[in-house]
């Protein structure tokens, strides 16, 4: 070996030494939630989503939900889930509680939460899932494509439909946006389109996907009052309905996220924990 061939294979090998080995992947039939990440299943530090009695105003879109979730559970044919709309109505909390309510119920169902900035890694995930005998709700948050003609609208669109790295059949996904069709609509972009309308199917063409779609909603006074009771009744707190009407409105908002942070005031209040919850 030459000097310089020598000089070559000490630095490939310090180089080796100093990058991180490969996560090591989580047991996929152990655990009741995990996170995607690095190529690998991490299994969630804690998973303790919030009873399903406790989310509140959003009945329809519960029991939607919650009887979709229990067929993918039970092997039978079930939707890829959007869930739209108003931030702080309880998407994302919902898709977690109705996996703790199945699980509870004793479905072998995890969560498997993956960030919207993987979407590219979601083949992998599902090669590495398809043969394990269990369901998996895949839960992308917060989901919005700021570029239709990116890449990761394409390859989420493919995976929907049932392409050659389409989702197994043990696994649909579950996706929170604050947008009715995920992709961002610029008005100037409609305005200079040969044939606007074709803009708007493309955008749409995504959403269309998702075989159940539900819109969450600001809600009114009386919902976000009962929201509010759910949470002083479970955990003995005192409800004041001028003084909780007041939080939302100095926080320009009524929403089940509103009615939570209430409720941890009040605890915070009466020098209570909240517990798990």
């Amino acid at each position: 070996m030459t000097e310089s061939s020598s000089d070559l294979a000490r630095i490939a090998a310090a180089l080796e030494r100093l990058a991180p080995p490969p996560s090591a992947s989580a047991d996929p039939a152990a655990h009741p939630a995990y996170v995607w990440r690095d190529g690998a299943l991490a299994a969630a530090r804690a998973f303790a989503p919030l009873p399903l009695a406790l989310l509140t105003g959003i009945d329809a879109q519960k029991a939607a939900v919650l009887e979709n979730t229990r067929r993918l559970a039970s092997g039978h044919a079930a939707h890829d889930v959007l869930l739209w709309g108003s931030r702080g109505m309880g998407k994302s909390a919902l898709v977690k509680s109705v996996v703790g309510a199945l699980r509870d119920e004793g479905a072998d169902l995890a969560l498997i939460e993956v960030a919207g900035d993987r979407i590219g890694t979601l083949p992998a995930l599902f090669d590495a899932i398809a043969n394990v005998p269990r369901a998996f709700a895949i839960f992308i948050d917060d989901l919005g494509f700021e570029d239709a003609g990116g890449a990761d609208p394409r390859v989420l669109r493919s995976l929907l439909e049932g392409g050659a790295e389409a989702r197994p059949a043990n696994a649909r996904l579950h996706v929170t946006s604050n947008r009715r069709h995920i992709v961002a609509r610029a008005m100037e972009e409609q305005q200079s389109a040969i044939n606007p309308r074709d803009v708007v199917d493309d955008r749409l063409a995504l959403a269309d996907r998702f075989g159940l779609n539900l819109g969450f909603h600001n809600c009114d006074q009386d919902t976000y009052l009962s929201m509010v009771g759910a949470y002083a009744d479970r955990h003995g707190l005192a409800l004041d309905a001028a003084d909780a009407l007041l939080w939302a409105q100095q926080r320009g908002s009524r929403s089940g996220r509103i009615a939570w942070q209430y409720a941890v005031e009040l605890a915070g209040r009466a020098g209570k924990s909240l517990g798990g919850d």
